[in-house]
């Protein structure tokens, strides 16, 4: 089980958006979906009065950094690590630290709650991707990664599909 948390990398003032882009498109290209799960350039609504005129804009919060939820490994710490515009994780020595829940609470950063109706051993309609239209039955929910594990019919034998959420419909 994959033990996923938030953590801060450094990055070059100015380009936090171009290394949550550049960070997101790696994610794609190496299929690291299930491992970094989001990646966050924190804004908050600033309320400014030129002219005396009211204007509602948006600041980062902390400029030069972004926040990744992610699982460290290897593999994902190169990767954001080698991401241009990255100086570094936030940490002793450029270790990682992850954040804590009540450090992400303070900046309003908490998880979605998700309520499914659901249950392992209900039946499901896939209704879009590769799958879309094979009929199975729930064996195992996974809320962190908003999947499910269904049994498809394949050769004659039953065969494991991790679907998404957004992808399944209750029959």
């Amino acid at each position: 089980m994959a033990d996923i948390k938030w953590y801060v990398v450094h990055t070059y003032s100015g380009y936090e958006n171009k290394v949550k882009a550049n960070i997101e498109k790696s994610i794609q290209n190496l299929h690291l979906e299930d491992q970094i799960l989001s990646v966050e350039v924190p804004m908050q609504d600033v309320v400014e009065i030129k002219n005396g005129q009211k204007k509602t804009s948006q600041k980062k919060m902390f400029p030069g950094y972004v926040l990744l939820h992610m699982d460290m490994n290897d593999e994902t710490w190169y990767v954001v690590r080698n991401t241009r515009g990255v100086t570094g994780f936030v940490g002793p020595e450029s270790k990682p630290v992850p954040l804590t829940d009540e450090e992400m609470a303070h900046m309003g950063i908490h998880e979605p709650e998700l309520e499914v109706d659901f249950e392992v051993g209900d039946e499901v309609k896939v209704i879009a991707g590769v799958w879309k239209d094979t009929v199975g039955q729930i064996r195992a929910i996974n809320m962190s990664k908003s999947t499910v594990t269904i049994g498809v019919d394949m050769f004659g034998r039953e065969t494991a599909v991790e679907i998404s959420f957004l992808d399944i419909r209750k029959m």
